[in-house]
């Protein structure tokens, strides 16, 4: 069986499922978190995102799964909410390909908004590969989403080749340090200056920015020192189940409703 229908086989057989990794402020407060797919394979066991979703990339299975996301996101929210579970924003991940469907604002409005989500609550995150086709047609969704009230975060930042063009046209909210900087932040010069520069400049644009991918007190030292003050990684927690994460938040929280420190409006 390729690999095409292997995927498209778990989709019918309720094999994909969402993680959910909590995202931190300095102090500790839980201010988001990042919804991540998983395939659990029956006999391969757990698939990496990254060996299937070029697949669902390829073969156009990336939009229905996107959208099975944005179903999955929501019913979610609604179950925590009524648990006493209150998260700022959750942030999605958005395929070029789904970005680029004609109908991609209307179907993401009518999912969200059809499950009485605010859409505020909801960040959409989309890399620089969305604006590779057309810079226009980019501008028109994120604006038209923006308009209904939808969160935007640029991913990988600083992997692509125009970013500051983007940064410059594009209402985003917010600005996502990639993992491959912030891994050698503490060995490497050059990455430590890069991060050093998207920092600052971020600050500059009004961006709330976060840091992915921090493993150590060393990396979080580095980033808080020089103004970062929003984290997503290892250090903090692994990404959870939705039981598990719920689970936590509680425990981390008091079973208390979320500080409002940090809401993006």
């Amino acid at each position: 069986m390729d690999a095409g229908k292997n995927l498209r086989r778990a989709i019918v057989q309720k094999e994909l499922s969402l993680n959910f990794q909590p995202q931190f402020s300095l102090a500790g407060a839980i201010i988001g978190v990042e919804a991540l797919i998983r395939w659990n394979h029956p006999a391969l066991g757990m698939i990496s995102p990254t060996d299937f979703i070029p697949i669902a990339e390829d073969t156009g299975l990336i939009v229905s799964i996107g959208n099975w996301i944005m179903q999955t996101v929501c019913n979610h929210i609604k179950e925590w909410e009524h648990h006493n579970v209150f998260i700022p924003h959750i942030s999605i991940n958005i395929s070029p390909r789904q970005f680029h469907q004609a109908d991609f604002v209307s179907v993401v409005t009518k999912i969200i908004t059809g499950n009485h989500v605010n859409p505020v609550r909801i960040l959409l995150e989309i890399t620089e590969g969305v604006f590779l086709k057309s810079i226009d047609e980019a501008i028109d969704k994120v604006n038209a989403l923006k308009q209904r009230g939808f969160l935007f975060s640029i991913d990988d930042f600083g992997t692509g080749y125009s970013s500051l063009t983007y940064l410059k046209r594009l209402p985003f909210d917010q600005l996502k340090i990639d993992q491959s900087f912030i891994r050698d932040v503490i060995d490497d010069p050059s990455n430590a200056a890069i991060v050093k520069a998207i920092i600052g400049m971020a600050e500059g644009l009004g961006l709330d920015l976060i840091a992915e991918g921090v493993e150590t007190r060393r990396q979080l030292d580095f980033l808080s020192d020089y103004g970062c003050r929003y984290f997503q990684g290892y250090y903090f927690s692994k990404p959870l189940s939705s039981d598990q994460f719920e689970a936590y938040f509680i425990n981390h929280n008091g079973n208390s409703a979320l500080s409002k420190e940090y809401v993006i409006l």
